[in-house]
This record gives C-alpha cells, sequence and structure tokens, in this order.
C-alpha cells in the first residue's frame, strides 16, 4: 500500500499550527489594543454638551469649589449634577443675553432639565460611593484629572476594575487631607509625607478594617 502523506506533510502541518497560533496571538494581541484605546474607553475624548461649560474657566479661573455645583458628593453616592437654578445665580447677572447660554436660559423658564453628556461613568453593575472616598480624603483629581485646566470635560481615567484596584491596593497613593479633597492645586509637605496616612484617615491595617478588604469583590459588585 502506497504512503497517503508525503514527506512534506508533516512540515505543513507544522507551518499551519504555527500560522493558526501567530494569528490568534495577533488577534488577541489587536483586541486588547482596541478595548485599551481611546476609541474604546473614550479616555481623552471630548463630548459634545448642549452647553459648552468650561471647568477651567469656572474652577481655575473663578475659584468655584467643586461642592458649589456637585452639592451631594459629600453625603451621597451620587455627586449630583447642578439645576439651571444653579448656573442663573450667576448667569441672571452675567453673561445673562450670551447667544451659547441661551439652552440654560430656555431650561430655567420651562422648568425642564438640561441633559448633559455623562463624561465619567462606571458600569450599571458597579456600586460606586462618591462619599466614601470624599471622606477618607480621596481627591476629585485622582479619578478625574485636573478639571481646572480642562475648557471641555474630558475622561483622564479609564475607570476599569483594574485602575480602581490599583488605587485600592495602595490607597495611600491617593489620600490627602480631607480639607483638599476639592483642591485642584494641593500637593503633599514634608510633614504630610512622613503621616502614616492609613491610620490618619481611619484605617487600621491590623485592626477591624483591613486594607485588603477594599479588594473584596463584594465591595463594588453588590
Amino acid at each position: 500500500m502506497s504512503q497517503l502523506f508525503g514527506r512534506s506533510a508533516n512540515t505543513l502541518a507544522l507551518l499551519t499550527i504555527s500560522v493558526v497560533l501567530l494569528l490568534g496571538g495577533i488577534g488577541v494581541g489587536l483586541a486588547y489594543a482596541i478595548q485599551g484605546s481611546s476609541y474604546v474607553t473614550e479616555v481623552n475624548t471630548f463630548k459634545a454638551q448642549p452647553v459648552p461649560f468650561s471647568h477651567q474657566h469656572h474652577v481655575g479661573g473663578l475659584g468655584i469649589d467643586c461642592r458649589y455645583c456637585h452639592t451631594s458628593v459629600e453625603t451621597s453616592a451620587v455627586a449630583g449634577v447642578p439645576p439651571v437654578d444653579t448656573c442663573m445665580n450667576c448667569h441672571k447677572m452675567m453673561w445673562a443675553d450670551a447667544p451659547m447660554l441661551k439652552p440654560i436660559r430656555d431650561a430655567h423658564k420651562t422648568g425642564e432639565a438640561i441633559e448633559w453628556n455623562q463624561v465619567n461613568k462606571v458600569p450599571e453593575f458597579v456600586y460606586f460611593n462618591h462619599s466614601a472616598h470624599i471622606n477618607k480624603g480621596v481627591s476629585c483629581v485622582s479619578c478625574h484629572g485636573q478639571v481646572n485646566e480642562m475648557p471641555l470635560m474630558r475622561k483622564t481615567q479609564t475607570l476599569y476594575m483594574g485602575f480602581c484596584l490599583d488605587c485600592h491596593r495602595n490607597p495611600q497613593a491617593n489620600l490627602r487631607p480631607v480639607e483638599a479633597v476639592t483642591d485642584m492645586d494641593w500637593h503633599p509637605d514634608e510633614e504630610w509625607k512622613k503621616k502614616d496616612k492609613l491610620v490618619h484617615h481611619g484605617i487600621h491595617p491590623k485592626k477591624n478594617f483591613e486594607v485588603h478588604q477594599l479588594t473584596n469583590c463584594s465591595m463594588c459588585h453588590r
């Protein structure tokens, strides 16, 4: 009986397997690159808004505290979106007839809320509490970046699970005095660098609340 496969069959089989594995690896790498790209994560991508609100002007230029607009950030899971009445507190006297503020004026007259396009958002299956972070000394800057330098609001972090876990595993790096959480220009001095920041913020690694509990799945997936 003649041989079914020639001598080149082994070489051809190895070559085929190698090509399949290579293409598979390229496919996985490409998928990973796309998943981490700004096209998917929307990091540093500006979203169109009904009104081109500038944090650079209001926070950086005028020095308005974050909590003036985001009133519930210290007491609630959500930071809160300011109603048009908050905008009109100033703009009924300043730039009252500016064309770009027409949507604000119209909403104020009709009582309808402005539909802003959300820039920073975690998935619906993730529980995130702003007040829990703010009251422990985690600054707005840690997640939202230097908003005081943004003419238009943009996302600066992926807000993926890996980003959150990196902080939860090493929270010291993102802690500051509670009274400075909304200070965009705060930098640690030598005295602060010497403090045991975990104990200072009520997190006792060797007592009732260990740091590693921050990485427990139930912290965010409830």
